[in-house]
């Protein structure tokens, strides 16, 4: 499908979420996840009516994508623009990691006693993922493939539409041969 509608998307840019507390949000991704800081735009502008004043700041990925957080002044703004974050385990940001880089963030959890009760691993046979939650109630993924995993990544291309069209028309049976 891609060849029909021209050249994808290259990587993610960025993904932002509203934050009630920067510093947290800092310490947090820099000191014990390992992302650096690396860019913080404080900024006023008028946006959806009004003048909204605020701190913009990202943590660098590896592929130099980024996660970014807004923090407002207002607290009305705060307020409008920073609901709670859904307590869902189906909404959350996965990450690849390698397994080293995936120890090192489990090390640096368990020391930091950071959220023991909402940090745990599991196994997807595809995939091992350890998951945690940030200070804002973001729940992440640090996602490490099985070994051979890019193997099967041009066969679940090939089917990937012909398994949707399965599971709508009502054929739930699993397709993870890696369990």
């Amino acid at each position: 499908m891609s060849d029909t509608l021209g050249a994808l998307p290259s990587r993610l840019h960025h993904t932002a979420y509203v934050t009630k507390d920067q510093e947290a949000t800092r310490a947090f991704y820099e000191e014990i996840i390992g992302l650096p800081l690396v860019a913080t735009w404080k900024e006023s502008d008028e946006l959806f009516g009004a003048v909204r004043t605020y701190c913009h700041t990202f943590y660098g990925l590896g592929d130099g994508g980024a996660l970014a957080f807004f923090q407002f002044v207002d607290k009305a703004d705060q307020e409008q623009f920073g609901p709670e974050m859904p307590h869902s385990p189906f909404q959350h940001i996965a990450l690849k990691v390698s397994e080293e880089t995936q120890d090192a963030i489990t090390t640096r959890l368990k020391t930091a006693g950071w959220k023991p009760e909402q940090t745990y691993v599991l196994e997807h046979g595809y995939c091992r993922s350890l998951y945690t939650e940030d200070p804002n109630g973001l729940l992440l993924e640090f996602t490490l493939d099985a070994p051979g995993v890019e193997d099967s990544a041009d066969a679940r291309r090939a089917s990937a539409h012909a398994e949707l069209k399965s599971w709508l028309e009502g054929d739930h049976h699993s397709n993870n041969d890696w369990r």
